[in-house]
């Protein structure tokens, strides 16, 4: 039986909202306005097309995944309502949240709920669901259940959504090319100023020599084993070589275009394409070498290289400070029109490869049942 992936998408799409909706999570208080009255408020005088597209594209996705785990989990799908009730059902679910959140939002000086934006969630939350039911009427769900049936093992699910969260981890702007889980600065950072005036605070451990800059050596490794672990992760599901090539070569290619659109967000779209340096282009080759060579490695063994090269990539890049070229681009994605993404990328940027590291080592602890699809 092989489960859905939509369902935990769903749900951390959904935590990932919460988050980016009642950043930063400071200043709670009552300010004297009733925690519905945005409902019958007059609509909001000051708006820009960039926040009406972010509310409503920002629901799509979550109307998406409700609705295809609706469908996948229904047992009355070959209902003819079956296609409607998953649209009712993902567009009062995202309702819901999105009522929520505005609710919490009065409770927020940084935040106005605003009738606007509830109603533009609900309007994308819907138009995601309605999508998702089109391309159940169309068959294109059923093929997609066909091809990760033959792409695929059977316990794949848990692969398959960290591979698909890995591009919106790369959007935040990273330090380095494909340097996700770079946290070990600003956790220290973040740790002494919870803990100033008290006692506690001599308990840190003091760095006798600050962090220093990557050498070019240092970061061609960071970039290389930044492409090549989700290759191997993707590799520690898939079936045939060949299939394999092809997914490397399309993890390479798009984890540059995601770097270039991050860049573009971050400076400007002249400057897409400026982190390419020495270093990245020979970190990049070497990362699809790398994956080539470990076409044939058995699944069991691609998940513990995915371990070790998680464990090395990690050790290197927290080894090195963000820079204050990235502290720059954080203040923009923090105080500017990106605060609505900030929660959502930034996240997945610091968490994947954790989350990735405790993944792989519940696949490799246990024992992996015999395929029942011949390659």
């Amino acid at each position: 039986m092989y489960k859905t992936s939509a369902w935990p998408l769903a749900l951390t799409y959904a935590a990932l909202i919460v988050y980016a909706s009642l950043y930063p999570f400071t200043g709670w208080r009552n300010q004297g306005v009733g925690a519905i009255a945005f409902l019958w408020s007059p609509l909001p005088k000051y708006w820009t097309g960039f926040d009406i597209a972010a509310n409503l594209v920002g629901y799509a996705p979550l109307g998406v995944l409700l609705a295809l785990s609706y469908l996948r989990r229904s047992s009355a799908r070959w209902l003819p309502t079956s296609n409607l009730a998953s649209v009712i059902a993902a567009t009062l679910g995202a309702t819901l949240l999105s009522f929520t959140l505005e609710v919490l939002q009065t409770y927020l000086p940084w935040r106005v709920a605003s009738n606007l934006d509830f109603g533009l969630n609900v309007a994308g939350a819907f138009l995601g669901a309605l999508m998702a039911a089109l391309l159940e009427l169309a068959g294109a769900i059923d093929r997609w259940s066909r091809f990760r049936v033959r792409w695929f093992v059977e316990n794949a699910r848990g692969a398959l959504v960290l591979l698909a969260l890995w591009p919106f981890a790369l959007l935040f702007p990273a330090a380095v090319p494909l340097g996700l889980g770079q946290v070990l600065e600003r956790l220290e950072e973040t740790l002494a100023d919870w803990l100033q005036d008290t006692p506690f605070l001599e308990w840190l451990p003091v760095r006798e020599v600050e962090l220093q800059p990557l050498v070019p050596a240092a970061e061609l490794l960071c970039v290389a084993l930044g492409a090549l672990v989700p290759c191997l992760l993707a590799f520690s599901i898939i079936r045939s070589p060949a299939r394999r090539a092809a997914v490397a070569a399309s993890v390479v290619l798009g984890g540059a275009a995601v770097t270039a659109l991050s860049a573009a967000l971050s400076w400007g779209p002249t400057h897409a394409w400026s982190w390419v340096t020495m270093p990245v282009r020979l970190g990049f080759g070497a990362g699809f070498l790398l994956s080539l060579m470990a076409l044939w490695v058995p699944r069991r063994g691609c998940a513990a290289l995915v371990l070790l090269a998680l464990v090395v990539h990690l050790a290197v890049l927290n080894q090195a400070p963000t820079g204050a070229y990235f502290a720059q681009t954080l203040q923009t994605w923090e105080q500017g029109r990106f605060i609505r993404f900030h929660g959502l990328a930034q996240w997945l940027g610091w968490l994947w490869p954790y989350i990735a590291l405790v993944y792989v080592l519940l696949r490799v602890s246990r024992r992996e049942p015999p395929s029942r699809i011949a390659p």
